[in-house]
């Protein structure tokens, strides 16, 4: 669904009143989305539609994936969440994959933000580098 600019500028002022200092309020969206749908103004699905966009992206902007060749332990895993909430701040939310084909190290993800540090990746660029 295309979603014109004056529902994308709308849902993002509601976004935004839906926020609070720590983050965003699930009590006033809540109650944002049923005004929205009792009312139905002009365009209101595509106002729903970047609304639930924004939330989406808010919310994979607080959840880290951590892909490993091996499982962490603890003091490795602590490690890895100290780093990243010292970057993203304190409500960040981690989920570790174990992934045999990486051979070594750590691919990260928080977001749109990607760190690959595997040695599947090292091993890839040197050979597209020949």
């Amino acid at each position: 669904m295309k979603v014109s600019k004056v529902a994308t500028t709308t849902a993002r002022r509601i976004f935004r009143l839906c926020q609070n200092e720590s983050g965003l309020d699930e009590a006033k969206l809540s109650l944002a989305v049923k005004q929205i749908a009792a009312g139905k103004p002009r365009d209101y699905r595509g106002i729903l539609v970047a609304l639930k966009r924004l939330v989406r992206l808010e919310l994979e902007r607080r959840h880290a994936v951590i892909h490993s060749a091996i499982p962490l332990g603890v003091i490795e895993r602590e490690r890895v969440a100290a780093g990243l909430r010292a970057k993203y701040g304190d409500t960040l939310t981690f989920e570790y994959q174990v992934d045999p084909s990486l051979l070594g190290g750590l691919r990260v993800r928080v977001g749109s933000d990607v760190w690959d540090g595997t040695v599947k990746n090292r091993l890839d660029r040197l050979a597209q580098a020949f």
